[in-house]
């Protein structure tokens, strides 16, 4: 009896994603829906890519939490516009939360969303909120055995970034096994290592978002 209301809420929820996309589309804005787990680095990350990325591309960040606003206020120390979206304990953003919000950016002056979800490996695999892409960064303290623990959310990633290798010989993490497992999951996930505290592997995966850029707007005048 459970299973129609689900379809119920994940049909309207990707009704809405569709309109987010066509909206990030029309601006031709690159939207990136960023996941992981609590403490996996991905706010690091994501100063990081903005220091990287200010000068080249125009950012926004949709940051999703329980409670705080404290990510918010990090993000709001690198001058990009930010916007914060409280869940009050939900363990997802979804598309409906997203569309409230767009309408506080100003999208005809940016080039690239990055939506930083809840940290959660498992509720924010299977909805979508309008975005080109899902990105999981996963901490080597998380241990090597998660992409077989959480296979959903990494085969729908385009991206996994394994965060933290700068600490990888003070841990069991298998950095091959991890990868193989990957690869099993997601044949063509595209596997990146960061020490995003350390600014290492960064450049790698800023020169990835501009590419991704440009290919979209290549798509998109392709289908004018």
């Amino acid at each position: 009896m459970d299973i129609p209301v689900m379809q119920d809420i994940l049909g309207r929820n990707d009704e809405i994603a569709g309109k987010n996309k066509s909206l990030f589309d029309k601006h031709g804005i690159l939207a990136i829906n960023l996941l992981g787990s609590p403490g996996s680095g991905k706010t690091t990350l994501l100063e990081r890519t903005i220091a990287h990325l200010k000068d080249d591309l125009r950012l926004a960040v949709i940051e999703g939490d329980l409670f705080t606003d404290k990510d918010a206020d990090r993000i709001a120390q690198h001058n990009v516009p930010v916007i914060q979206i409280n869940t009050n304990g939900g363990c997802h953003l979804d598309a409906p939360m997203v569309e409230e919000v767009l309408g506080d950016l100003d999208l005809d002056k940016l080039d690239v969303v990055i939506i930083e979800n809840v940290g959660n490996l498992v509720c924010p695999a299977e909805f979508v909120v309008g975005e080109d892409m899902k990105v999981t960064v996963l901490s080597i303290t998380e241990g090597d055995d998660k992409p077989l623990k959480y296979p959903i959310i990494f085969k729908e990633s385009k991206v996994a970034i394994l965060n933290k290798v700068d600490i990888l010989p003070f841990t069991n993490f298998d950095m091959e096994a991890a990868k193989h497992d990957l690869k099993c999951i997601h044949p063509q996930l595209e596997i990146m290592e960061t020490a995003a505290s350390k600014d290492v592997g960064v450049d790698k995966w800023c020169d990835f978002i501009r590419s991704e850029f440009k290919k979209k707007q290549e798509q998109l005048k392709l289908g004018e």
